[in-house]
């Protein structure tokens, strides 16, 4: 199988999604995808214990895509390993009377990752230049000052909120958030037959939804409004990445490892070792255990 770079998937200048590819051409089975990805999980599961003990960073992993990109199936499998302490996910869907009485990042920062730990976002704080920005109509639910209606919603606006989220990450990241942004790739086609398999298998109706079809008429709108948030928002402490994710398999198998060559550049994460004086009165210790 082809080696699997980082580099190869981040944004590190402006990029243009239908010039992007959604599959990748590699020479491997299933069955080698999954032996790949369970190699790298189990990696990545030792590695947030030794995170959990050396308690200086939580890892915040990000996910978006277009409905039936596979968010929900890649958290499954790339974090199964994990102890179940070590990894909390978020789905953020519509927000509350609660959530909307506060600012539109609220909700996210009570969401981050405790030091030792992996947050993952199932969709995130970018629902708020995607999903408002094709429907502006929602950001009314914000009360806003200066907002009264959707003709008062300028291109400004959408500048300014991201900068705020560039804010928002930067801020993160320097109090020892490491952030890892994930854009599952998916062309239209694709999504079109698994949306059709919801159809076809009765244990996948409850996954359809006649919202998705509404959605899906707004593809172009949507892919316009990815660009611009990931252009405008992969930066060296939060990076892009454009992952493939026709093939499920592949995609899951990309993300763990690029999850997993991203932490190894943080060197400094090791198991703390034990006080000199605990290390001088071990063999007393074991005396009075045994």
């Amino acid at each position: 199988m082809k080696s699997i770079h980082p580099d190869d998937f981040k944004v590190t200048a402006a990029i243009k999604l239908s010039k992007l590819p959604t599959r990748l051409k590699v020479d491997a089975d299933e069955e080698d995808k999954e032996h790949k990805l369970d190699k790298v999980r189990k990696k990545l599961s030792k590695l947030q214990d030794v995170m959990y003990a050396h308690n200086r960073y939580g890892v915040l992993v990000c996910l978006q895509g277009m409905d039936t990109s596979g968010k929900d199936s890649l958290i499954r499998e790339v974090f199964k390993e994990f102890n179940p302490r070590g990894v909390e996910v978020h789905s953020f869907k519509t927000p509350n009377s609660t959530e909307l009485e506060h600012d539109y990042l609220w909700r996210h920062y009570l969401a981050l990752p405790e030091k030792g730990k992996f947050a993952v976002f199932n969709r995130t704080h970018y629902e708020n230049v995607l999903v408002t920005r094709v429907h502006p109509e929602y950001l009314l639910n914000e009360n806003l000052p200066g907002i009264e209606k959707v003709e008062d919603i300028t291109p400004d606006f959408w500048k300014k909120r991201m900068k705020q989220i560039n804010h928002f990450e930067k801020h993160i990241a320097q109090n020892g958030t490491i952030v890892l942004k994930f854009y599952l790739h998916l062309s239209k086609e694709e999504q079109r037959e698994r949306l059709l398999h919801r159809l076809d298998h009765a244990q996948d109706n409850w996954k359809f939804s006649v919202g998705d079809l509404k959605e899906r008429e707004r593809w172009d709108d949507y892919i316009a409004c990815y660009e611009t948030a990931i252009n405008s928002t992969s930066k060296p402490h939060a990076p892009w990445y454009v992952i493939p994710a026709d093939d499920k398999e592949m995609a899951r198998y990309i993300v763990a490892k690029i999850i997993w060559e991203e932490m190894q550049k943080h060197s400094d994460i090791q198991e703390p070792e034990l006080d000199e004086k605990v290390k001088e009165d071990m063999a007393f210790f074991r005396k009075q255990l045994e």
